[in-house]
């Protein structure tokens, strides 16, 4: 689904509805963790969400033990089992899902995430910036920035790690982005003082603010194999303010929040002079940091 299309006035849209789900995977459970997905998906959809964000690896768990058990759980996409549970699961629902997994191309892996309509599989993104031991397991993203056309505005996806590049949110942005979906497997930085907030967020609500966008984080919780996660999920407004959470930091739970597209695009315009994406010094950088893609039409 291309952007390469007007969108139309976001005047015609409704308020939408996000939900970010905050579970525990356990490595190597796949059916239960997919039965344990699908449940909090109809429970979410249940409360009117109709984009649904499911964590990183939500149908695996995380911490593999090497690359063979990281293939032996890895799905092809959208062959698979876990996709093909999640696609009818967002027909007979009418929802969007964002779900992160382990993806089979042939004899690579990669993390991934895929986003599902009422119409099937839509988009496969590919985690561009790995982190710690998935430089083991994992291959580099190769489908670059996919920027979804929807019902329910323009849909992206990054995951994690990917966070910490204000770059992907500045392009994300510049070809029009509304909503970015993030499954996310957040651990504790190092340095982190007790009682401080946690970087992730921050740094989802510095990006939101400095390029109006929506970004529903998805964190799980738990710990698996020594490594603990940090929950912590939270949905940010296009003005860079939380809209819900941040989750706690140890229990499993379901965040919601209201968006109104027609006051996130406006957003962007911080005060009568001042606009987030137009006040970018082009006689200085590149604004599409040299990828070549073509400027959305609003």
């Amino acid at each position: 689904m291309s952007i390469d299309k007007p969108l139309g006035d976001a005047d015609a849209f409704p308020d939408i509805t996000v939900a970010a789900i905050q579970m525990e995977p356990e490595v190597g459970q796949k059916a239960r963790n997919l039965q344990r997905s699908l449940q909090r998906i109809e429970q979410a959809a249940a409360q009117g969400a109709q984009i649904i964000v499911l964590p990183e690896l939500a149908n695996t768990g995380y911490v593999f033990r090497s690359r063979q058990e990281a293939f032996s759980l890895a799905e092809e996409i959208p062959s698979g089992e876990s996709v093909a549970a999640w696609i009818e699961a967002a027909r007979d629902l009418r929802v969007h899902i964002v779900a992160g997994i382990c993806e089979r191309a042939g004899d690579r892996l990669y993390n991934a995430a895929v986003t599902i309509g009422p119409r099937g599989h839509l988009s496969t993104y590919r985690k561009l910036h790995l982190w710690g031991d998935e430089h083991l397991f994992f291959e580099s993203g190769d489908l670059g920035l996919p920027v979804l056309h929807t019902e329910h505005g323009r849909i992206a996806c990054v995951i994690c790690y990917d966070g910490w590049f204000p770059e992907v949110y500045r392009l994300l942005a510049v070809r029009g982005a509304d909503i970015v979906c993030m499954p996310t497997n957040w651990v504790p930085m190092r340095g982190q003082a007790p009682g401080m907030p946690a970087m992730a967020n921050t740094l989802a609500m510095a990006n939101a603010h400095s390029n109006g966008l929506n970004i529903v984080c998805a964190n799980r919780v738990g710990v698996e194999r020594g490594q603990p996660f940090i929950g912590q999920s939270v949905i940010v407004g296009a003005d860079g303010w939380p809209l819900a959470g941040p989750a706690s930091a140890d229990t499993e739970e379901t965040l919601y929040a209201r968006i109104n597209l027609k006051r996130s695009r406006q957003a962007r315009h911080l005060n009568a002079f001042n606009d987030v994406l137009r006040d970018r010094r082009d006689d200085v950088y590149d604004p599409m940091l040299g990828t070549g893609w073509p400027l959305p039409r609003h």
